[in-house]
């Protein structure tokens, strides 16, 4: 599994890496977790708000920090349909 985390390094962005690298070794996952900075590249997922998630290319989450269920869920494979990109969180460089 490969999980990227979109966003340019405001709080919401490191807490939802580091939220999501707990829960990774807490289920015992396999799984390659990267931090995608380049705002260019976060456009390319059509993600407007940060913090964004990626699994296996499809973007599960946008703006916000993402509850450990929620996270658990995504690796289960239970709730990682794709979703729209949503406006709020740190969009445009907006969050400290």
């Amino acid at each position: 599994m490969e999980i990227k985390v979109l966003g340019t390094g405001c709080a919401n962005c490191k807490t939802t890496m580091k939220l999501i690298e707990e829960v990774v070794a807490e289920k015992g996952v396999a799984a390659q977790v990267s931090k995608v900075e380049d705002i260019q590249s976060i456009m390319s997922y059509g993600v407007m708000s940060t913090p964004g998630v990626v699994i296996d290319g499809k973007v599960v989450h946008a703006g916000g920090v993402p509850s450990r269920d929620k996270i658990a869920g995504w690796l289960a494979g239970t709730s990682a349909a794709p979703v729209a990109a949503k406006s709020g969180g740190c969009g445009g460089g907006g969050c400290s």
